[in-house]
């Protein structure tokens, strides 16, 4: 296997021979000064009255130094192999961070700067990677607004053409069926237009004031002779403010279109905040609440298309919750009716 130095294995293996090959060559050194035999005394000639020491008695060996025993070069041994652990794992850690802020960053918005093709051979390549795919990626999006436009122009043209030539057919029951035809047509056209518009938008984080996003939607309902209260309050939140008011608009016109009025609830908690949505209406069987979020999914009975909705209300709510990072769910009203409960994090 051939070691090449640009890449991240090369330099993790590099840094780790570095350190072991450091730190055994001063144990080396070390022990070769410290545990050398020390020199005997030189050989004195006996004179009268004194006696040489007798053969294979071991010469006095000088006091060791408290620093030449194995403490100190084992203790650069384990100083060496932790800061090259250290650094090993930054080489490790740190591509996977770059590339972990830059898909943050993408989830935000689809024009952010690419990301930097620098470092070790891997992370140049997934670096490289990751840059094709968010072009490939704005380019869809870019090729599936044009679409929308088309087909928003397209379709609305011969749909309004038909609506006027309506106006020529003599049999009024007739002409009645087929406006109505066509009115769910446009219906659905717009619901639709609708649905995939809110999926491309990207929105930055910001702070408002939930209390007076939801009191002046209230207040839009009523100057339009809807019967829309409101009720608690909350401190500032960080969110999308497109989103939550596009969440809190769907509910309120599922609400009014079911049961003909809408209360919003408002409560702040230590690290959520959680709006309602709560009516009085024929509400939603216990095993269908979940099923109400697939897009076009209709209820059988109170809640079906001939109530005006054609499916795409409550997926556009769910989408748009989760996008503020939150949950939407569906509880029944105490009392008979339906609650749509949004729970927004704080942090």
């Amino acid at each position: 296997m051939r070691l090449r130095l640009d890449t991240l294995f090369g330099r993790l293996f590099g840094v780790l021979l570095l350190a072991i090959v450091l730190a055994h060559l001063l144990a080396f050194a070390w022990f070769s000064q410290y545990d050398k035999p020390p020199l005997g005394p030189p050989p004195e000639f006996s004179r009268q009255g004194q006696q040489t020491p007798p053969m294979g008695t071991p010469p006095n060996r000088p006091p060791r130094p408290w620093f030449g025993g194995p403490v100190v070069p084992l203790t650069f041994q384990f100083v060496c192999l932790i800061v090259a652990a250290w650094y090993g794992a930054k080489l490790l850690t740190r591509p996977i961070q770059r590339l972990s802020d830059a898909a943050e960053r993408l989830s935000e918005n689809l024009d952010s700067p690419p990301l930097e093709e620098t470092g070790p051979r891997e992370a140049r390549q997934a670096a490289h990677t990751f840059n094709l795919m968010q072009q490939r990626i704005r380019e869809q999006v870019q090729q599936r607004s044009r679409m929308l436009g088309a087909v928003s122009h397209d379709l609305r043209t011969p749909l309004s053409r038909l609506k006027l030539r309506l106006e020529q057919i003599d049999d009024i029951k007739l002409q009645g069926q087929m406006r109505q035809d066509l009115n769910d047509m446009i219906g659905m056209l717009d619901a639709t237009l609708t649905y995939l518009h809110e999926q491309r938008t990207s929105e930055a984080l910001q702070w408002m004031d939930v209390q007076a996003l939801v009191e002046s939607l209230s207040e839009n309902a009523q100057d339009q002779g809807a019967d829309v209260q409101t009720s608690g309050g909350c401190a500032p939140l960080r969110v999308q403010p497109m989103a939550l008011r596009s969440c809190i608009n769907n509910l309120m016109d599922n609400a009014l279109r079911y049961a003909g009025h809408a209360l919003i609830a408002l409560q702040d908690q230590r690290d959520q905040v959680v709006i309602r949505v709560i009516d009085h209406g024929p509400g939603i069987a216990a095993d269908k609440r979940e099923a109400v979020f697939e897009p076009f999914y209709r209820l059988e009975g109170s809640r079906n298309r001939n109530s005006g909705g054609v499916g795409l209300g409550m997926t556009i709510a769910r989408e748009a919750a989760e996008r503020l990072g939150g949950q939407l769910s569906l509880e029944e009203t105490p009392g008979g009716g339906l609650t749509a409960v949004i729970r927004l994090p704080r942090a």
